[in-house]
């Protein structure tokens, strides 16, 4: 049965009867089956992301009618996108969480934190949007526990930035939650795109024909009935409105029935359609429509005090309810989108501006100052300092609230009506700002690029190199980053030379990121210009002496940086450093660590990292300290723990879309033996990185090669590999792979290709001291040695090594000695060492370098078993990833945050990893990591 409305032709479109009746809409068969598979699904805990696409008028709010009806068991949450809201941080990711506000404190801290600030409901700064979009996730799957949740958003195409990365994030996080989230739009914005997708089309002619006779009040013509199934090209919409107007005499011969080209879209044919009913409304109604157009929210009191000021009387809406174009129930609202886009754009500019400026009198500046401001910017024709000072105002606002889609649309306004040209460069300066921050780099080009004709000053300047060359960094193009970053810092050097400082220290980490591969200045010319800078103001700072440490180490080599290197390691140590220093200049420190051998430090300082860029919320900074991390450990033999920290660390880029390469993931292939998966990840990165100027990542990946082929026996892959990395140029970590030259090179019979890297390992050895240098430096000396000599190396490698925490690096050394005492035929002595070795390497689960270690007892007449590490379980990488973090002892609750999944997923991803391990509870787990490569 199809239900009709004399006054509502939208009601005439749902046409929907009793959910699971099996009637549904005149034509829509397929997509309302559609729509009760993905109910059904979410009911049977399986969440669902589905958007509903299709052209203005189709049916596609009717759908999520359907969908609203069928749904009587779920808990709703729904959110519309308005066109002047776009730029209004998190509008509507606010409407769907307002039923759930209660609920926030439930969070974990930093999730809850977010959230608050980002609906403005506690200051701050939001510094990841991310952070967000986990907040959301917790917050929907922990509202979904005892009744499945169902999310709608229509109109998704208006969307405001911010809400629509933050949904698309949860969107695609979202599996073993009772969870529906379903967008309505004409072309999804670019942050939806790829999700499952409902295309709803216009009817079939034989529907078309159907929906137009039960609709129709009165009797049609064939001929005018025909004319308007054809021109409506199946479009519900269009059907209805054309024939509402329809008197006894034009359908009958229709000469007079108002209709645009075939060839218009048909969208502006229906938004025309609006615009001549609008016509015949009195000038004063007309009024009202618009002044209600301009107010996004709908807020009726508003609307109704704006168009008293305007002089509209309050029965001027009655002919606009009469006529079906708006209801008012507390807000204000049309009955469809294009009615309101018609109400707008067809009035004139001088209403238009009349109508803002009503709205921003009566809207009170302490309530929402916000949207106060922007009325008042489009109410202001030309340049007027108060209002660009009030828009800079609420620029700032949404910064705080992590808007910064919002703040750059707020500053460009500011900035196009600021009358002062020096006041105009430097909002147009804050502007690019925000847009690099928001990743929208092109769009800050553009404005960077709109100041090229300005007479700039020198700090300006310095401004522009400085956003330039973080866009390049941040875009991935890396090569030409340290260079812009180098202007930038001497342009600020006259002015604040604390800023200049800073901004060398970033170029340096820039250039050694660059390498070879940097199109301008190298780390060389870069370490040179910062250590010619003027000194510190307060010399001492930990920022300043890694600064100076690092240049000097470029370009006086280790012995001239060790002691400042130090010096900022003991300031770290004191735990005297502010918080702010830590996350800014931890990073650097635990390099500088590395730098110096200090293995403890380097481990200590790591753990902090990832404590502090994770409680900030600074998720791709967290991406790099995980990295860190999980170097440390595989040195120190905890390879399932580097592989958690990897896991997290990739997840976090696959949630930003980061451009930073894990490339510590590499060597863990690499120890694991894995050559045909290793090879391909270390190719495929190579030539990846190489492509976008990173230099460092090109190094590491090659030095990973090194290592999987000494691991195998290898030694001219070894050695190939090795000796390319070290083409790539100086930077900080180039100590750390010199070892594997040193041994590919021996081992491939070469000893002379070794030479000059040993000269450089002993220089950086010697510098530091520690029992990780010293230990480091005589096992690879003992490799050149003979007799007496060697074995005297040997000795002092594995004493030194074993005072350290670094397992494998013991491994490896007692491994080389265990193969210098079989060469010297004293089997009994090889086979301590090798069996200790074979045993480190199996527990470790260094597979290729348990097999080298295994052949090597076999030839000392010992049988060792083959390859103890044990067969892989075919686990999914996410399964992996949840079983290595609560093999740790990390809890639901915490793997969810790390990895940007919900609770019940983890549960989800557990019991499945449990079944294929042949396990029971997570106290197992830690048995089974060695099933799990």
């Amino acid at each position: 049965m199809i239900t009709t409305s004399q006054h509502r032709s939208t009601d005439i479109v749902r046409a929907v009867v009793t959910p699971g009746s099996g009637q549904v809409l005149i034509g829509r068969n397929t997509e309302c089956t559609s729509l009760d598979q993905l109910l059904a699904a979410v009911r049977d805990r399986q969440s669902q992301v589905m958007v509903v696409r299709g052209e203005p008028g189709v049916g596609k709010s009717a759908l999520l009618q359907y969908l609203l009806a069928s749904a009587a068991d779920f808990r709703v949450v729904r959110a519309v996108g308005v066109e002047s809201e776009m730029e209004l941080p998190f509008a509507a990711l606010h409407q769907l969480c307002i039923p759930m506000q209660g609920q926030l404190s439930e969070l974990p801290g930093p999730q809850s934190k977010a959230l608050g600030m980002a609906f403005g409901l506690v200051d701050g700064r939001v510094l990841d949007r991310f952070l967000v979009g986990l907040g959301v996730l917790t917050l929907w799957s922990q509202f979904a526990e005892q009744q499945p949740l169902l999310c709608v958003v229509d109109d998704a195409q208006w969307l405001d930035q911010a809400s629509a990365e933050v949904l698309a994030f949860v969107a695609r996080r979202l599996l073993a939650d009772p969870v529906g989230l379903v967008f309505s739009a004409r072309e999804p914005p670019q942050a939806l795109t790829g999700f499952p997708e409902l295309t709803v089309g216009g009817l079939s002619e034989r529907d078309a024909r159907v929906l137009l006779g039960a609709t129709a009040e009165v009797a049609v013509d064939a001929r005018i009935r025909d004319r308007v199934v054809a021109e409506a090209q199946g479009n519900p919409l269009a059907l209805l409105e054309w024939q509402r107007g329809l008197t006894m005499s034009n359908a009958a011969g229709g000469f007079t029935l108002p209709v645009l080209p075939v060839t218009a879209p048909l969208s502006r044919r229906i938004e025309e359609g609006y615009r001549l009913q609008l016509e015949q409304l009195p000038a004063e109604t007309q009024l009202f429509l618009l002044v209600a157009a301009a107010e996004p929210l709908g807020d009726s009191s508003i609307v109704t005090r704006a168009s008293a000021l305007l002089g509209v009387p309050a029965d001027a809406v009655v002919p606009a309810i009469d006529a079906g174009l708006i209801e008012i129930a507390g807000a204000v609202r049309f009955r469809h989108p294009l009615v309101r886009s018609a109400a707008y754009q067809s009035a004139s500019l001088d209403d238009r501006t009349r109508a803002h400026q009503a709205l921003a009198d009566v809207m009170d500046p302490s309530d929402d100052p916000d949207r106060r401001a922007w009325h008042l910017a489009q109410a202001t024709p030309g340049r007027d300092e108060d209002v660009a000072l009030e828009l800079e105002r609420s620029a700032k606002r949404a910064e705080r609230r992590g808007g910064l889609a919002a703040a750059a649309a707020f500053w460009e306004r500011a900035m196009a009506l600021t009358v002062d040209p020096e006041q105009r460069r430097q909002r147009t300066l804050a502007a690019a700002t925000v847009l690099q921050q928001a990743g929208r780099f092109k769009a800050s080009l553009k404005l960077l690029a709109s100041l090229d004709d300005l007479t700039l000053s020198g700090l300006d300047q310095a401004r522009v190199s400085l956003l330039r060359g973080q866009i390049a960094y941040a875009s991935g193009e890396g090569a030409e980053a340290a260079g812009l970053l180098l202007q930038a810092a001497k342009g600020f050097e006259p002015v604040d030379i604390r800023i200049a400082r800073a901004i060398y220290l970033q170029a340096i980490i820039l250039a050694c990121f660059a390498g070879r591969l940097a199109s301008g200045p190298d780390l060389t010319e870069v370490a040179r210009a910062a250590g010619a800078a003027p000194p510190a103001p307060a010399p001492g700072a930990l920022a300043d002496l890694l600064l100076d440490g690092f240049a000097r180490l470029v370009t006086d080599g280790p012995a001239a940086a060790a002691p400042l290197l130090v010096r900022a390691n003991q300031g770290f140590r004191s735990g005297t450093v502010s918080p702010r220093e830590e996350f800014e200049v931890l990073g650097v420190a635990c390099a500088a660590a590395s730098v110096v051998w200090q293995d403890e430090n380097w481990h200590e300082f790591s753990l902090r990292y990832v404590a502090v860029v994770r409680n900030a919320g600074a998720l791709t900074i967290l991406s790099q300290a995980l990295n860190s991390l999980a170097f440390v450990h595989l040195l120190e033999g905890h390879l399932n723990a580097a592989a958690s920290a990897i896991a997290e660390a990739q997840a976090i880029n696959e949630v930003t879309g980061s451009e930073y390469v894990p490339y510590v993931g590499l060597y863990l292939v690499a120890l694991r033996g894995h050559e045909a998966e290793a090879s391909a990840q270390i190719r495929a990165t190579v030539e990846r990185a190489r492509a976008r100027g990173q230099g460092l990542v090109v190094r590491f990946a090659l030095s990973a090669m090194a290592t999987l082929g000494n691991s195998l026996g290898r030694y001219d892959l070894a050695l190939a590999a090795a000796e390319e990395a070290d083409e790539q140029g100086l930077d900080w970590w180039s100590h750390l792979m010199l070892p594997e030259l040193i041994e590919a090179a021996v081992r491939n019979g070469t000893p002379e290709r070794a030479t000059d890297a040993l000269e450089r390992l002993a220089e950086s050895a010697t510098a530091s001291g520690t029992d990780w240098a010293e230990g480091t430096l005589a096992r690879s000396r003992a490799l050149l040695q003979s007799g007496q000599t060697a074995e005297d190396l040997y000795r002092q490698a594995i004493e030194c090594l074993d005072r350290t925490s670094l397992r494998t690096e013991l491994a490896r050394a007692r491994l080389l000695y265990g193969e210098w005492l079989r060469r010297e035929r004293r089997p009994r002595e090889a086979r301590e060492q090798l069996r200790a070795a074979h045993d480190m390497f199996t527990t470790i689960g260094a597979a290729g370098f348990a097999e080298r270690t295994r052949i090597e007892l076999t030839a000392t007449g010992e049988q060792a078993s083959e390859r103890a590490v044990q067969t892989s379980v075919d686990l999914t990488a996410r399964e992996t990833q949840v079983c290595r973090l609560a093999a740790d002892g990390a809890t639901n609750a915490e793997i969810a945050a790390r990895l940007f999944i919900s609770v019940h997923t983890v549960d989800y991803h557990l019991r499945k990893a449990f079944v294929k391990l042949g396990i029971r509870s997570r106290r197992q787990l830690s048995g089974s990591l060695q099933k799990i490569h």
